[in-house]
């Protein structure tokens, strides 16, 4: 009679090798295996953690429902969380592609300057705009005025100062119009204390509120002097000087749904 060969190889430590009823578990087989990386706490969870107050906007998570009304939230006073700075960024600011970083109450990044306009500048953004307007077209009065009175002789000399004169009247005419066009542009966003971003923001917040039936209001419109007084600063007499007076810190702005102090005391 044939008996089929067993195999004599056996697994190290006693795995995969029978065990009879009642026997006690080797040590190898209860083995647990190798305990995973540990997860690295996100800036969310840590700021969570030292926050846990309700009204704290960092106290709920990322996406999930506000316990505030709907009428708070549309204020934009809760935190947004940047995701290329990787941490919290106050309401009004955005972050900027080209200076890699996040900036108080952004309206753009200029070219020309070479700088994002913000809240620590834009009051001497605008001025500088209002003083290269009035430059220009203090310059188109010289160049008429230099064309209309220039001596009408024969010499080789006249021709070539009327041939200056006109091309640099054909250079400043549109730098005239498009600047005039910047600073009326500007100064409406100022009557509305809106920056562009936020215009081209509101533009779809009408469109979504219209097509739900209720009407979107600007949270920042204060009314045209306290727009004023929020980016040129209280004083009126420093209003055309180009010097930086902003009223508050850039992280925190009033808004129209804010209770004034004489109605809250009464």
């Amino acid at each position: 009679m044939s008996t089929t060969p067993r195999c004599s190889w056996r697994s190290p430590r006693g795995w995969g090798s029978p065990r009879r009823p009642g026997s006690p578990t080797p040590r190898s087989s209860a083995r647990s295996p190798p305990p995973a990386s540990l997860p690295t706490p996100s800036p969310y969870r840590a700021t969570r953690a030292a926050c846990q107050r309700p009204s704290c906007p960092m106290s709920r998570t990322p996406g999930a429902p506000s316990t505030r009304s709907s009428a708070r939230t549309l204020q934009g006073g809760d935190l947004r969380y940047c995701q290329k700075c990787s941490h919290y960024k106050p309401p009004r600011a955005h972050h900027c592609r080209a200076c890699k970083r996040c900036v108080l109450r952004m309206d753009h990044h200029c070219i020309w300057i070479n700088n994002c306009v913000g809240h620590e500048n834009y009051k001497i953004f605008l001025v500088f705009v209002m003083y290269a307007v009035i430059a220009s077209f203090y310059s188109m009065v010289l160049i008429i005025g230099g064309a209309v009175h220039l001596p009408k002789d024969e010499q080789p000399s006249s021709d070539s100062s009327r041939t200056s004169i006109v091309v640099c009247g054909v250079l400043l005419c549109p730098l005239a119009l498009a600047l005039m066009v910047l600073l009326g542009w500007h100064v409406y966003l100022i009557l509305h204390n809106k920056t562009t971003i936020e215009y081209h923001e509101g533009v779809r917040a009408t469109w979504l509120a219209e097509k739900a039936g209720n009407v979107y209001h600007h949270p920042y419109n204060l009314g045209i002097y306290e727009n004023l007084v929020s980016v040129l600063g209280p004083n009126m007499l420093c209003w055309l000087c180009p010097i930086s007076r902003n009223i508050g810190n850039g992280v925190r702005f009033r808004t129209s749904y804010d209770t004034p102090l004489s109605t809250s005391a009464m």
